[in-house]
């Protein structure tokens, strides 16, 4: 009797360590594939502002499922090394070719200026810099208040003559800055500009008044005016429905216009009485005859 249970005890054990040993094997086999699947990739540590230079103490290296893996990732500190970031690369987010300037560039906002761009400073101020809004990577179109000939007699012209121009820098950041006050302590503002723009902007500087108007980042729309003068402003215009915050071109209501006034309906000519008609008396005298008339 003691033979039988000890054999059924027996029996359960090796049961019980052959599944256990399946076990631990298939999940050795599952281990060993999930870290066939996994490359080393350098991630940012900590938070890397734009336009800084990346130093060693910023990056480390952790796995990554090379299914998930971005583009343009890098194996190895080396690489990464004084390299400049073009965009503000969050915390344990991967460092990739896109995020940084090439190799060689300087820190600072030259590192930002794309290939066949320029940036050009103007002066704001709380009117113009549109109280401490105009932030960094905020797309703005630019109006100048000019006189267009000091021989002719036409007074000054307001006219749209730079669009969708975005803003590297106000003063000397080239990031957001942490509060409202040193937004509007502001005094300049660094436009991105191609070297065309530039020639027209420092002349629009020059001989006039400059004026930011920020545009939503999506609207990337080309809005063509004629300009205004002082004619034109004084002949009014009509009202608009207001949009909804943040709403597309389709989704804004149309202006409804006023229906022009019917014609007032002219009165219908009466047709002229016929005059009524008169007696006549033929009278003879002699040997005359003529006709008399009685009303």
């Amino acid at each position: 009797m003691r033979n039988k249970r000890f054999l059924i005890v027996l029996a359960g054990a090796l049961i019980f360590g052959l599944l256990a040993a399946i076990s631990v094997s298939r999940y050795l086999s599952s281990a060993q594939a999930v870290t066939k699947d996994l490359h080393r990739i350098a991630v940012a540590k900590v938070a890397i502002p734009i336009g800084t230079k990346i130093i060693p103490e910023q990056l480390m290296m952790v796995q990554f499922p090379k299914e998930s893996t971005p583009d343009g990732t890098f194996e190895s500190l080396e690489k990464v090394t004084d390299r400049v970031a073009v965009v503000n690369i969050g915390a344990r987010e991967p460092i990739t070719e896109s995020r940084l300037a090439p190799q060689g560039s300087t820190a600072g906002l030259a590192a930002v200026i794309p290939e066949g761009y320029r940036a050009m400073t103007v002066r704001v101020d709380d009117v113009v810099g549109i109280s401490g809004f105009i932030m960094p990577d905020t797309l703005v179109d630019v109006v100048v208040v000019i006189r267009p000939d000091d021989s002719s007699n036409q007074g000054p012209i307001s006219k749209i003559v730079l669009q969708n121009i975005k803003v590297l820098a106000n003063g000397q950041n080239i990031d957001k800055p942490d509060n409202q006050r040193d937004a509007n302590s502001v005094k300049v503002a660094t436009l991105l500009v191609t070297p065309e723009q530039a020639e027209k902007l420092a002349l629009a500087s020059t001989e006039g008044k400059l004026q930011l108007v920020m545009r939503n980042s999506i609207d990337q729309g080309d809005e063509q005016t004629t300009g205004i003068n002082k004619r034109t402003l004084l002949g009014g215009e009509h009202a608009a429905p207001q949009p909804e915050p943040g709403s597309l071109k389709s989704e804004q209501p149309k202006p409804v216009s006023k229906p022009a006034p019917m014609p007032k309906a002219q009165p219908e000519a009466k047709p002229a009485t016929p005059p009524a008609p008169k007696t006549q008396v033929e009278m003879i005298e002699g040997v005359k005859r003529r006709n008399v008339d009685f009303p």
